[in-house]
């Protein structure tokens, strides 16, 4: 009997167990979402772009042709749409978890009160590595970076005082 409770108790201990902050699937979702709606308009805009371009020296000179025309431009748009979606939102939802994973890194270490600001600054950085920015460039996209996690800073702190103020 005291062989099944040790084992038992061995795996207890063995569980691995992940602690997800709920902001990770909130903010990646909205990010998505966003992502999706901004992908949906620009790739069915430059879709139906590149359709009217690749088409122009040859219009259709009979009814049933312009029908076909409008039918296969529809569809070649929805596909672009579709297309820039899934790009617009797998882009937009990978910065916003590394934004979202660096400000957790932060808080985690102790540095909460400027965990914005570092995620700005390292999300500034990974762009500027990704698309292969020159060292003047780089510079700015951090320094920008740097601002706009400062400001929400400067937020969350105001929010905090008025809070604060309120509650006594």
């Amino acid at each position: 009997m005291s062989t099944a409770q040790d084992n038992g108790e061995h795996e207890a201990k063995r569980v691995i167990r992940l602690d997800i902050p709920p902001r990770f699937f909130y903010v990646t979702g909205t990010a998505v979402v966003v992502g999706s709606a901004i992908g949906i308009v620009r790739g069915g805009r430059l879709a139906g772009m590149q359709f009217l371009a690749e088409n122009v020296h040859r219009p259709p000179t009979t009814v049933e042709g312009w029908y076909f025309y409008n039918k296969t431009k529809n569809y070649k748009v929805m596909l672009g749409g579709l297309k820039g979606a899934g790009l617009e939102s797998m882009r937009l939802g990978l910065a916003t978890v590394g934004w979202v994973a660096t400000e957790e890194g932060v808080e985690r270490t102790g540095w909460g009160v400027v965990k914005d600001s570092c995620a700005g600054v390292v999300t500034g950085l990974a762009f500027a590595g990704v698309y292969g920015l020159p060292w003047k460039m780089t510079r700015r996209t951090a320094v920008l970076g740097l601002v706009a996690g400062s400001a929400l800073d400067l937020l969350r702190w105001g929010r905090g005082t008025i809070e604060g103020v309120e509650g006594r």
